[in-house]
């Protein structure tokens, strides 16, 4: 290893660190874009379609959150069941590891609300 990066991936259930081995910065790699974290969010919620999901408020664009939810689904933390067979359609879910970022989406919401009043805290999270 140099400077913190694996020159091989160990094993198939082991990823590769691309630039660093701190966990921040691998956490990052995977949910620190604009929309990644919101569309976890929104299956926290219960969302599980795309239809729902493209209809959240914030307007993610069509072709964003196919991007996100492949590699959400790459990364293990959402598996995708068809529901409809012709033509095929998909739901959403959360993997255990996704279901594990619900107290880190908690966490996000408690510290909005204090710092920015009259923000909305989710319930169901």
């Amino acid at each position: 290893m140099t400077n913190g990066q694996m020159t091989e991936k160990k094993a198939d259930s082991e990823p590769k660190f691309e630039r660093s081995c701190c966990p921040i910065t691998n956490t990052l790699d995977i949910l620190g874009d604009k929309w990644t974290l919101l569309v976890i969010r929104d299956l926290v919620l219960g969302k599980k379609r795309y239809r729902e999901l493209i209809s959240s408020p914030e307007k993610i664009a069509s072709n964003i959150l196919a991007n996100r939810l492949k590699r959400l689904e790459v990364c293990g933390l959402v598996t995708r069941q068809a529901y409809q067979q012709n033509p095929s359609r998909y739901e959403y879910v959360l993997t255990r590891k996704g279901e594990d970022l619900r107290p880190v989406l908690e966490a996000m919401s408690r510290w909005g609300q204090e710092h920015y009043p009259g923000t909305m805290i989710f319930s169901k999270l």
